[in-house]
């Protein structure tokens, strides 16, 4: 299969995993994902900024057999999807530099045991002039390895964005057309990779903002001939204020807790509260994490086994955790048979988000009308709490 030609002297070289569904044995992946490499050609230098992951390596080759030469290969992120044939790139083009950001340096040998003699590294603002063409780089730490950094084809105003507003979607479409079409896999993908590093990128997207842009293209998924339409999201996506949305992550072993959690979902409904429920034991956790891109409040909703939280129940509460959604408020409801540390465990499990903890309710066996009445005025709890945040 050859190159894709993009522009005149730009071509994606890179590799499509139709049939890959998890990610870091982790991210569910219904749409498979792409990994995105692009040729730059100067009038005098030609360069190729990121590789792919080592799983599609007859991919890459394939693609690089139409090119001679490469002086230059930028290593705008050093995770494996991207840098992981960086050695076999440098031994196939022995004249080729790796170009990377200072704090990226021991990253490459580490990860990918490079001889440093081919490593030359780029400061923030410097630019590569490869005749007619020139690219600046501009660092963007954290988003979402300390080393990473975009490249900006200065004269062609395209962006190569690197993970930042990627999307793991597949498509035989290289340029979205449609921006609907990319909402939830973009929404997906800064869930579960850029939400912890919310307030990195919002100090940071000012650098992007700033650039005269035609296209963003990104290391993964479609890339967007309407830059604005990911930066908008990305910028509501990122701003401290949640929306009037409960989301409840609930599991249940004899119907306990499920009672506890109908009620509540009835509750709020009947206060035009917003709720999204996620029956754990059948959840999608990419569905999840988008749900807390949103979310001012989580309840987590569990009976006791062995006096803990249940497995499923403490698995949601560590991602929520690893997240560090913008949230205000967490919940808890639950049943339990003779004693429970649930509660406590809960609370020690999310050392690093700053909830305000709501009123639990938490029951021994199965809810008579005083428990539900309970249920009733934790979500009566959730609707001031609402209100005075300017939420409803």
């Amino acid at each position: 299969m050859k190159s894709k030609k993009l522009w005149e002297g730009i071509y994606w070289v890179g590799a499509e995993d139709w049939d890959r569904r998890l990610f870091d044995s982790l991210i569910p992946l219904p749409d498979g994902t792409s990994y995105n490499a692009y040729l730059v050609q100067g009038r005098e230098k030609t360069v190729l900024i990121d590789a792919v992951d080592p799983g599609q390596f007859d991919r890459l080759r394939e693609h690089l057999q139409e090119f001679p030469r490469i002086d230059y290969l930028i290593a705008n992120h050093l995770e494996q999807d991207h840098s992981g044939l960086i050695p076999y790139v440098l031994e196939k083009y022995p004249e080729a530099r790796l170009l990377l950001t200072p704090s990226a340096v021991d990253l490459a040998l580490s990860h990918l045991h490079l001889d440093d003699n081919r490593i030359q590294t780029v400061a923030d603002g410097e630019t590569l002039d490869l005749g007619g063409r020139t690219i600046r780089f501009i660092h963007f730490p954290w988003v979402h390895w300390p080393e990473t950094m975009l490249s900006y084809l200065q004269e062609d105003r395209i962006l190569f964005s690197c993970d930042l507003f990627g999307s793991h979607l597949t498509s035989t479409e290289f340029f979205l057309r449609e921006d609907h079409l990319a909402w939830e896999p973009a929404k997906r993908y800064f869930a579960e990779i850029m939400m912890p590093f919310r307030k990195i990128i919002q100090k940071n997207l000012n650098k992007v903002e700033s650039l005269e842009l035609a296209y963003i293209a990104p290391s993964h998924g479609p890339i967007y001939s309407r830059p604005q339409f990911i930066i908008e999201a990305y910028k509501k996506w990122i701003a401290d204020q949640p929306e009037n949305l409960v989301v409840i992550a609930h599991v249940t072993m004899h119907g306990s807790t499920q009672k506890l959690v109908a009620r509540l979902i009835k509750a709020l409904a009947e206060r035009n509260i917003q709720v999204q429920p996620f029956n754990l034991p059948v959840t999608d956790t990419g569905k999840l994490a988008m749900s807390l891109v949103d979310a001012a409040t989580i309840v987590v909703a569990s009976p006791t086994v062995l006096t803990g939280l249940h497995p499923l129940a403490a698995g949601a509460v560590f991602l929520v955790n690893a997240l560090r959604p913008k949230a205000l408020h967490a919940g808890f409801i639950g049943s339990y048979g003779w004693k429970s540390r649930a509660l406590e465990q809960l609370k020690t499990m999310l050392d690093s988000v700053r909830f305000e903890f709501l009123s639990p309710v938490q029951i021994k066996g199965d809810p008579d009308e005083a428990a539900l009445k309970l249920v009733d005025n934790l979500a009566e709890e959730i609707l001031q709490k609402h209100r005075a945040a300017g939420l409803l």
